[in-house]
């Protein structure tokens, strides 16, 4: 092996050596940032308040249930896990189902003005929109109905759901060739049955991600539910603020509340795991 050929394998060699470090330091780093978040709430939920606030590296006390027997002695769990799915779930339903047609309309007849705006809607802090609809929830009596506070729960939580909805099937519409629908056209098909019958069955993908990312960020979105709801339609997600008072905090009931909470969004997660993957990696390749 001559000198100038070992020098090359060898710079090779370091710049292999370097790239591989990197990947391992963002590996470290994502541990860091995502991973440890949840391990932390995890080990604090089968701990004592006085333990959780006490030193974060003290691994000497024992570890109990007692958090999760008072979470579930003072409140209704199954009851508010249901307000939570009828909620989330509903809403999630609605945005695709109005989403889905109008990512479509978007795409194809090129409306970018009608597509900035749900953008907008999106990007716009939910307090904006929280006075105005509590003010109608009021003057139409849903304050005290507990039909019509679901409903007026539902309708908000549509503002989260239906722009994702929308943004998140675009991309898989423009992939579709036009040349598809105009063969479809031929046959006579029309604009509802192309969408139903072509472009549904080749945008799936699309359709499991938005459905996934729409009920998480609606199961997970807190505002809405803990100024327009009321006692009877209260989903999972306000209990965790009843473990925060004036001046004190049960940091360990706070975290048994949000483990149980987080698990319905994090089990889909995992299961619909395969399918989400390949939808945004669909999404992203054109």
């Amino acid at each position: 092996m001559t000198h100038d050929t070992y020098s090359a394998a060898r710079q090779a060699g370091l710049h292999k050596g370097r790239r591989l470090l990197m990947i391992y330091l963002g590996y470290i780093l994502a541990i860091i940032v995502f991973v440890l978040p949840i391990l932390f709430l995890i080990w604090s939920a089968f701990r004592r308040n006085v333990d959780v606030t006490g030193s974060v590296f003290s691994f000497g006390q024992p570890l109990t249930l007692d958090n999760f027997v008072e979470l579930f002695q003072r409140f209704k769990i199954a009851y508010y896990l249901r307000n939570s799915f009828i909620i989330a779930g509903t809403s999630t339903v609605l945005g695709i189902l109005l989403g889905v047609p109008a990512a479509y309309a978007i795409v194809r007849r090129q409306l970018a003005a009608a597509g900035f705006i749900t953008l907008l809607a999106r990007m716009a802090p939910g307090i904006i929109f929280l006075i105005p609809l509590f003010q109608f929830a009021v003057n139409i009596g849903a304050m005290r109905n507990v039909v019509l506070n679901f409903m007026m729960l539902i309708a908000a939580h549509l503002i989260v759901t239906l722009p994702l909805s929308i943004w998140l099937m675009i991309p898989f519409f423009e992939e579709v060739p036009v040349a598809l629908e105009e063969s479809a056209m031929i046959d006579g098909c029309s604009p509802l049955r192309r969408l139903v019958a072509v472009m549904l069955p080749l945008v799936a993908p699309g359709v499991a991600v938005a459905i996934l990312i729409s009920f998480i960020f609606s199961w997970n979105y807190f505002l809405f539910a803990l100024a327009l709801g009321t006692s009877n339609t209260m989903p999972l997600t306000v209990i965790a603020f009843n473990f925060i008072g004036e001046g004190s905090a049960d940091f360990g009931g706070l975290m048994a509340a949000s483990l149980i909470i987080s698990l319905p969004a994090l089990v889909l997660s995992l299961v619909a795991q395969r399918w989400l993957v390949r939808g945004l990696t669909g999404g992203a390749v054109k």
